[in-house]
């Protein structure tokens, strides 16, 4: 089998590029992020981030120190937020170069040198009254692994290329940072951003594990389309990524590495916690969504555009009917077209799907009863 591979052609980055400022920022230890001043906000102060680099082994890929962020606000209530940052199985797709910004390439990030939560928009723009997570702590976990925050293995692709597939080891330390420092937290809302997202339902439930008095709900964002793949599953995440051998029993119990996909953890959460409170979204025809896989998707020729003969659609239609087969109760909000970009812009409070604001249905899935479905009727771009 030949695994499929983004092209390496000039196209926005579909997972961390938003993300990046001067190196210089690093240096210091908190960020202040001024607010946009626009209609809809109030007198809340804007995020102020602090990087934590974790004790023990915690790596990016290239080996170099991993570290993620945190804006302490309300101990009560936190967001577990994944950041995506690409994905890599091979010597090719998983080489230390980059053609623009240092530490990433066109598939992945591989260390953090570049990368700080810049956000002023959307969910991060806390001095919104209309945004759902406005008073929320944040921590905010960054890839650089090329594992989507599940793996454990050092993995010699060739005699010049070692890989750190620590995903899962640098995420957990987070998660650990969470339940030390928030241990009376209330409510955390674990959201996944593209890449990031595939991960969400399994830290929801080691976010349960680990504070079991706490309302956990997650929201997982664009990996929709990512199929359950046989071959996907035995050769990237338990042979490339060492994740099957990882995760908690929970996660794996009775399956194989070959039966243990993408869209099975959704239903391996809720199994383990009837409590948890699962949730997705998705645009209908993302182009970048699922790219980095698109050898394994029905259809034909891996590029950055849409796979002939893949109807992305029908396999995020067909992935949630199987979790929802299960028993397990899969929340959605299904938008039309090819957008893309969501958490960090303005599309975060535009979005309205069959009469439905994107943020009203958040705040009501995470403070009332868990709303109805929403699903574009039609979906076409």
């Amino acid at each position: 089998m030949t695994p499929g591979r983004r092209a390496a052609v000039a196209t926005p980055r579909s997972l961390s590029s938003m993300m990046k400022t001067p190196l210089l920022l690093l240096a210091a230890t908190a960020l202040v992020l001024a607010g946009c001043g626009a209609p809809g906000h109030h007198a809340a102060d804007p995020l102020k981030w602090e990087r934590v680099v974790p004790a023990g082994d915690c790596n990016c890929a290239d080996g170099s120190k991993f570290n993620f962020w945190e804006h302490r606000a309300d101990p009560a209530k936190v967001v577990f937020f994944l950041n995506g940052g690409g994905v890599c199985w091979d010597a090719a797709s998983c080489a230390f170069t980059s053609d623009g910004s240092p530490g990433e390439s066109e598939l992945y990030d591989w260390n953090l040198q570049n990368t700080n939560p810049d956000n002023r928009g959307g969910m991060f723009d806390v001095t919104r009254a209309d945004n759902p997570f406005a008073g929320y702590s944040f921590l905010y976990v960054s890839s650089c692994t090329g594992d989507a925050h599940l793996g454990n293995a050092s993995q010699a692709y060739s005699p010049e290329l070692t890989v750190e597939h620590r995903g899962y080891a640098n995420g957990t330390a987070a998660l650990d940072h969470l339940a030390k420092h928030y241990p009376n937290a209330k409510e955390i809302v674990v959201v996944g951003k593209t890449a990031g997202s595939i991960a969400a339902p399994i830290y929801g439930g080691l976010v349960a594990d680990r504070l079991p008095d706490a309302k956990v709900t997650v929201f997982g964002g664009q990996s929709g389309a990512w199929p359950d793949n046989p071959d996907f599953n035995t050769d990237v995440l338990d042979k490339a990524w060492g994740a099957y051998d990882t995760m908690p029993g929970w996660a794996v119990q009775g399956l194989t590495a070959r039966q243990w996909g993408v869209p099975r953890f959704w239903n391996r959460a809720g199994r383990h916690n009837a409590d948890l409170v699962l949730s997705r979204f998705d645009f209908a025809y993302d182009p970048h969504a699922a790219v980095e896989i698109s050898g394994w998707e029905p259809g034909d020729s891996p590029s950055v555009d849409t796979v002939p003969g893949f109807d992305e659609l029908a396999v995020i239609d067909a992935n949630e009917k199987a979790v929802e087969a299960t028993g397990t109760d899969l929340h959605s909000y299904t938008a039309p077209g090819e957008g893309h970009g969501l958490f960090e812009f303005e599309t975060f409070y535009k979005l309205k799907v069959q009469g439905v604001r994107l943020t009203d249905w958040l705040d009501t899935l995470l403070h009332d009863k868990p709303p109805a479905d929403v699903h574009c009727d039609p979906c076409d771009p």
